[in-house]
């Protein structure tokens, strides 16, 4: 597990956060600068490294993160250099709740949010493309986790967790890094 590099991804607001939150406090290194602080929208924080965003452009760094984890938003997969191996924790979440959390927090910021069907749209699609290529990558390994499921069965989703990273993680710890109170954009299938 030392040679590999975990890396915690998903569409924006599909609970990328919370992961990081939970592999912090399972014992897993977390790479981050805490650029981006905590506010209303990620109370315990992004838990985001900023250098990930030009990782195109500079990977020199990546070395450094084996046996760490760190987040990056599911767009920028593509860019990973195949010289890693890497475990990728992907988030999934319905549509609508990111969608309506990336609207509450764009107005949060005053910042207009593009028309929902659009990016619905857009994001599926991308969303099907990475499902369709991350198994094709032999320096990949993924395991997809549900936001709904790791809110509302949390023991379970920490045991698959535990087995993918083949590591031992602290669980009580991981238990007590989620909070379903924070899960506030719930779509009425998942209420």
């Amino acid at each position: 597990m030392n040679s590999e590099i975990i890396v915690v991804s998903g569409l924006p607001r599909s609970g990328t956060s919370l992961m990081m939150q939970m592999l912090a406090q399972g014992g897993v290194e977390v790479l981050t600068d805490e650029i981006r602080e905590a506010d209303t929208d990620n109370p315990r924080g992004y838990l985001e490294l900023e250098k990930v965003k030009k990782i195109k452009q500079d990977a020199s760094w990546l070395p450094e993160a084996r046996g760490r984890a760190f987040k990056m938003i599911s767009q920028l997969l593509y860019d990973l250099p195949a010289s890693e191996t890497y475990r990728i924790i992907f988030m999934q979440r319905d549509l609508d709740e990111v969608l309506a959390s990336q609207e509450k927090m764009l107005a949060r910021l005053g910042r207009p949010a593009a028309p929902r069907d659009e990016i619905k749209r857009s994001y599926r699609m991308h969303v099907a493309r990475l499902a369709d290529w991350l198994p094709r990558q032999p320096n990949f390994q993924t395991l997809f986790v549900n936001y709904n499921n790791l809110v509302r069965q949390t023991a379970e989703e920490i045991q698959r967790l535990d087995t993918f990273l083949k590591c031992s993680l602290d669980k009580a710890g991981m238990l007590r890094a989620v909070d379903p109170t924070l899960y506030r954009n719930k779509s009425p299938a998942s209420s």
